[in-house]
């Protein structure tokens, strides 16, 4: 399938125009990272969308963007060069579809979509339309330290990898993923909530779900594909990796049972991937200490920081393998993600998180999730591209 309608021609100075699609908590936090380079990179925000009235007008405040109710409103409008999907995940597949049949170029909040079959599908399509850009919203891939580990990696500077191992991890008082109510919701008069619910089939409005969606399965993946998806991705960058031979996932609500939440405070993933390696994902909602981020290697071990990488030969290889610090550049900015894309649809820069690595983390996080839920191992089908239990 091409693009219905092709997006604009431009050239490198002209001005983008950038619309808004979900007008929520992380589409604020994009537009506070956006405001402070509008001029320097010649761009505006020229609509924004949601379905929660209070939240699009504060939007239109912020951004001077025109309100529109509908988000295929702006798919229609042929000066809109590209969008920014930030809505629950829910709705990811839908709208980047949308997006892209409409000739847009897009950013899509991760998890690009929430599970493989969607993945596919939207990769098929993102590859059928080449002149559009699609940028998976895992800013940390706008570090270069995974892709240079990449390098080293692939150059043998750790000898064979077997494990890799990174967290992410919270912690919360009474309740995790949740707060204070917006007394203002009232959905007939100010929230559209069937057009909220969408794909996500019918149910009750509850302030819960929709304030604090990513703790309930049919808007989300929970802790896998808010935050694994941003650590899974870094190795999977790093490592060259792309889907994974079979995933366990273990966990449950611990310390947090009578929380209304459906989705698990503690969560851990293994995961084996192809030519014998396993990545280790840890998290827990009640317990923030940090774990060491590593690339478990033969000879030496990798490890990343705040500042880049370290590299450190095994005692036994010491006089083989090297040690090696390498200083970042760039870093997990939101801004730096947009550049990117922009950049790519000026000049045609390589994106930092295309949509084919975007799939390859979400595959990651669902077989991990299913094996938690059925409670069976998950294994990947790479001839039929599915996730098989049993």
């Amino acid at each position: 399938m091409t693009a219905l309608s092709a997006t604009r021609v431009l050239g490198a100075n002209e001005k983008l125009r950038v619309g808004v699609i979900g007008c929520g908590g992380m589409a604020n936090s994009h537009v506070t990272s956006l405001l402070p380079i509008r001029e320097s990179d010649n761009f505006e925000i020229t609509a924004v969308c949601d379905v929660y009235q209070k939240r699009m007008d504060a939007m239109v405040k912020r951004t001077g963007g025109k309100p529109v109710k509908d988000y295929r409103t702006i798919l229609g409008d042929k000066d809109i060069d590209y969008v920014l999907i930030a809505t629950p995940e829910h709705w990811h597949y839908q709208m980047a579809m949308d997006a892209l049949a409409a000739g847009k170029h897009v950013y899509c909040e991760k998890p690009m979509t929430q599970n493989p079959e969607q993945a596919k599908k939207l990769v098929a399509r993102v590859k059928a339309n080449p002149k559009l850009k699609f940028q998976v919203g895992v800013q940390g891939m706008s570090d270069d330290s995974y892709e240079t580990a990449f390098k080293y990696v692939k150059d043998g500077a750790l000898g064979k990898v077997v494990l890799a191992q990174i967290d992410y991890s919270r912690n919360h008082r009474d309740d995790f993923w949740t707060g204070e109510m917006d007394p203002d919701v009232k959905p007939g008069e100010n929230l559209d909530w069937k057009s909220w619910l969408g794909p996500a089939g019918k149910h009750d409005f509850d302030p819960d779900r929709f304030q604090y969606w990513r703790r309930y399965w049919d808007y989300s993946g929970g802790i896998a594909s808010d935050l694994f998806i941003h650590r899974v991705t870094r190795i999977i960058k790093a490592l060259g990796l792309t889907a994974p031979e079979k995933a366990v996932g273990f966990g449950g609500k611990f310390e947090f049972a009578q929380s209304k939440a459906e989705i698990p405070d503690t969560l851990n993933f293994l995961l084996d991937y192809p030519g014998g390696l396993t990545v280790q994902l840890i998290s827990s909602m009640a317990n923030d200490t940090k774990v060491a981020h590593l690339l478990r290697g033969h000879k030496a071990t990798l490890e990343f920081t705040n500042t880049g990488f370290t590299i450190t030969p095994q005692r036994l290889f010491e006089g083989e393998a090297k040690m090696i610090v390498h200083q970042k550049t760039g870093g997990e900015r939101t801004e730096l993600h947009h550049q990117n894309l922009m950049r790519a649809i000026r000049s045609g820069e390589a994106l930092r998180c295309d949509a084919e690595l975007g799939m390859a983390g979400v595959v990651a996080c669902y077989m991990g999730n299913e094996s938690y839920r059925r409670g069976k191992i998950a294994h990947w089908d790479g001839a039929k591209q599915r996730v098989m239990l049993g």
